[in-house]
């Protein structure tokens, strides 16, 4: 032992001493750790001296919490143990006398003893322990907290002691690594060129990955810096995604509608020193504000051809090339540094409440979460039989990620691109040609199948509207019922048999879901009436529910557990609690699990705003529990209206209401936040632009015939906004009666409305990149006509009562 103490540097003999008595005071104090009444866990620390690599830090079993990790002899650790050592011996010589030595073991001994004291104290605030200590013996010593602000920043694992939570953290390019060594000659990704399909293996995914790895540290990609990708769904942005993790940078998606400005904020916050872009549209977003962003190194445009050259503006070949040839070595170097818990990935936040954050994931959140998903779907490996998504959703969202990416990847499944106009009518033709065996739609798409499906069902002859009908009738009663039974029949009714060859095959086949098993929808409310209008075609749609910041997913329905309305249960290995809840069991949701994010990047108290000091993340959301573990969604806290009365109301139950009692309305919103009353914001159901996406002026065929059947000749929203159409303005007053009817109390009840020209839309700023309500902004744009709401006397709206024109 005396040997080997001497041939270390003084500061790691020091600190090495300080872990042996570190080690047996906890060993002799330690107890066994328990949860509160609250589900809180303790504290988790272990002394890190030196690093271990990035491999052992990941296949090592999970520590018990107290225990020390006292290992020395390598190069990994954060800050080396000599510069920790030079804080507290300065000068030190090769060349010292056998009396300064003597004097020197001494003092060394009294400063063990000192910082093994230190160490040994139970904090009860990180600020407050750093505060008592060297930043530099902070950084090499404490095990990281759960949460960081920091970039290079790095947060434990909430690792568990059995189950999901037990598996051993991987970094994204060892998870990678395996799919290759398991699927490496099975397709991973797929897409369109013309009329031929291309498409890429594992082997060739991740050679690709490392090529642009390369060729990013050769553009000069720093670590902890930001590789922003600026385009629609592709080879490209995934390799560009997965590269930039693998050089050390992080992978920063941004939202294609971004305005210039809006990804200046990004490009700066990320200090990006490479913007990947699609096309020369969003290039020149970027060329706008290039002279603002101080990190920025180059800019590749992965997409037709450049209109001009630039100083380092780059085509996707040319980028590829800089590092087809050039060594491993560096990319090496920095793969093997990387640990699970650190920051891999950032998500900005939508903004729909301000400037967007950036959600910081670490390794561990990615593979981690794509483990459990995997698992617990019971998704099947591509060796037994290969799974199939369609990416087409926007990458800059976590969902888009997860499934796309990552899941995928876990389990060897093959993702094939959709069409950059997916969204405005090519997608049932991808879907069609590629026939996915899972498929996640967020509830706006949901909403535009509903829609199609019964606009082509009312030109249908009568026979085949009858038996749609019946058949309708017959699948939603059978799958009500294997619902009920959790997913278990004793027998399969006959009519319903004869229903699925009739109807349920046909209807699958034309949607491209004829071997869909997984539908799933996610990231916005969806409401009953959809929900129950594609079970009845005997296709259940499971919702799950998650945010940026637990990397996804936090509950998911199942086949053989799911209830309508309900976002499922609980992933293994996570946990729920329900924080203050009233007396119906409705509080605030909060999650625990190593899917929680690491924190905001840069912004130390939004995080704390959103990690309390137990390290629950508290979601916004209000929800509550059946008596059988089902999650239910109930409002979100930053949108609940406070009534001039005091009375809490969670806007989407009535809106949602709204729209299941009028079948004309595509977006309700609810007004009365510090009102006397409440008014409601509607819309109606009208064509879109299939080059742009805006809403137009036409309504859709499914309006026409509702108008017909109405007694009403409008073919167009402007025939109807601000109450021109006395017919239709009678049949929706009838609808929101029925729904004030129903309403809880007095203050409940809708009193005004008014139908708006023009329905909302990404395009116009209503709603967001995954087609979720931005409140806030339809406030200020609508200001106008929710003033003249409250500028009347309060009488509930009838058909002789005017509106305000808008």
């Amino acid at each position: 032992m005396n040997d080997v103490l001497q041939s270390r540097p003084s500061g790691q003999h020091i600190l090495c001493l300080a872990a042996d008595r570190i080690q047996s005071t906890l060993t002799q104090s330690r107890e066994p750790a328990t949860r509160t009444e609250t589900r809180s866990l303790p504290t988790r620390m272990h002394l890190t001296v030196c690093e271990p690599t990035a491999m052992s830090t990941a296949m090592d079993p999970p520590r018990e919490v107290g225990y020390l990790h006292s290992s020395c002899g390598t190069g990994d650790s954060i800050a080396s143990l000599d510069d920790v050592a030079v804080d507290f011996i300065a000068n030190e010589s090769s060349e010292e006398s056998a009396g300064e030595r003597e004097e020197e073991i001494g003092a060394n001994t009294e400063l063990t003893n000192n910082l093994a004291d230190i160490l040994t104290e139970q904090p009860t605030h990180t600020e407050t322990v750093s505060a008592q200590r060297p930043d530099s013996l902070s950084l090499a010593m404490a095990e990281p907290e759960r949460w960081t602000s920091r970039g290079d920043g790095e947060v434990t694992l909430r690792m568990g002691e059995s189950g999901f939570a037990a598996e051993p953290p991987l970094t994204v390019d060892q998870m990678f690594k395996t799919a290759v060594e398991r699927f490496g000659s099975y397709t991973a990704l797929g897409w369109k060129e013309g009329e031929q399909t291309k498409t890429m293996n594992y082997q060739e995914y991740y050679q690709a990955c490392r090529t642009a790895a390369k060729s990013f540290l050769k553009l000069g990609l720093e670590r902890y810096h930001g590789v922003g990708i600026l385009g629609f769904n592709s080879a490209e942005w995934f390799i560009s995604d997965i590269a930039a993790i693998m050089a050390g940078g992080f992978a920063v998606g941004i939202y294609t509608t971004n305005s210039p400005e809006a990804c200046q904020y990004l490009a700066e916050n990320c200090k990006a020193n490479i913007i990947v872009v699609e096309n020369h549209k969003q290039l020149q977003k970027i060329l706008q504000v290039q002279d603002k962003l101080p990190h920025l190194k180059a800019i590749i445009q992965y997409k037709d051809a450049l209109k001009e050259k630039r100083p380092n503006l780059y085509t996707w070949v040319e980028f590829m090339e800089l590092g087809r040839d050039e060594s491993n070595s560096q990319l090496d170097d920095i793969i093997a540094t990387q640990k699970p818990n650190q920051c891999c990935t950032l998500i900005y936040t939508s903004g729909t409440t301000g400037q967007p954050k950036g959600v910081m994931l670490s390794h561990d959140n990615l593979t981690w979460t794509a483990f459990a998903v995997g698992r617990h779907v019971r998704l099947t490996e591509a060796t037994k039989s290969q799974e199939i998504v369609v990416s087409y959703l926007p990458l800059s969202h976590i969902a888009a990620q997860m499934v796309d990416i990552w899941v995928t990847m876990k389990v060897g499944g093959a993702t094939y691109f959709a069409q950059p106009d997916a969204l405005k009518g090519s997608l049932v033709n991808t879907m069609r040609e590629v026939r996915p065996t899972a498929f996640m739609g967020v509830p706006r798409v949901w909403e535009k199948m509903q829609e199609k499906m019964k606009s082509v069902g009312a030109k249908s002859s009568t026979v085949r509207r009858k038996v749609a009908v019946w058949a309708k009738g017959v699948g939603l009663k059978t799958n009500l019922s294997k619902m009920n039974q959790n997913g278990a029949m004793a027998r399969t009714p006959v009519n319903y048999r004869l229903a699925k060859k009739l109807v349920f095959r046909k209807v699958r086949k034309a949607l491209g879901l004829d071997r869909c098993t997984k539908c799933y929808t996610g990231a916005a409310p969806i409401t009953k009436d959809t929900l129950e209008f594609f079970l009845s075609l005997d296709i259940p749609v499971y919702e799950l529910y998650g945010m940026s910041e637990s990397t996804g997913p936090h509950t998911i329905s199942l086949p053989n557990a799911f209830r309508l309305t309900s976002v499922g249960k609980l992933i293994p290995g996570c946990e729920t609690k329900i924080h203050s809840p009233d007396q119906e069991g409705n509080g605030e949701i909060c999650f625990w699990g190593r899917h929680v994010f690491m924190g905001y990047l840069n912004q130390a108290d939004k995080t704390e705003d959103a990690l309390d000091a137990e390290g629950w993340l508290h979601s916004g959301d209000l929800g509550k529990h059946d008596d059988n573990g089902f999650l239910f969604i109930t409002g979100r806290i930053k949108e609940l209206i406070i009534t001039a009365g005091g009375e809490n109301i969670p806007p989407v139950p009535i809106e949602d209401a709204v729209k299941e009692a009028v079948s004309l309305v595509s977006n309700a919103m609810l007004i009365g936040d510090k009102r006397k009353f409440l008014a409601m914001l509607l819309t109606i159901k009208c064509q879109v632009n299939g080059d742009t996406g805006a809403p137009e002026d036409e309504l859709t065929p499914e309006a026409v015939e509702l108008c017909r059947k109405l007694g009403s000749n409008a073919t167009r929203v402007s025939e109807i906004a601000g109450g021109r159409d006395r017919v239709i303005h009678a049949a929706i007053q009838e609808g929101i009666n029925r729904v004030n009817e129903n309403a809880t109390s007095n203050a409940q009840r809708i009193q005004k409305w008014i139908i708006l020209d023009q329905d909302f839309s990404i395009t116009g700023g209503e709603l967001g990149p995954t087609m979720k309500l931005k409140r806030p902004v339809v406030m200020k744009m609508y200001k106008e006509q929710v003033e003249h709401f409250y500028k009347e006397v309060v009488t509930p709206s009838t058909p002789d009562n005017s509106l305000p024109p808008k």
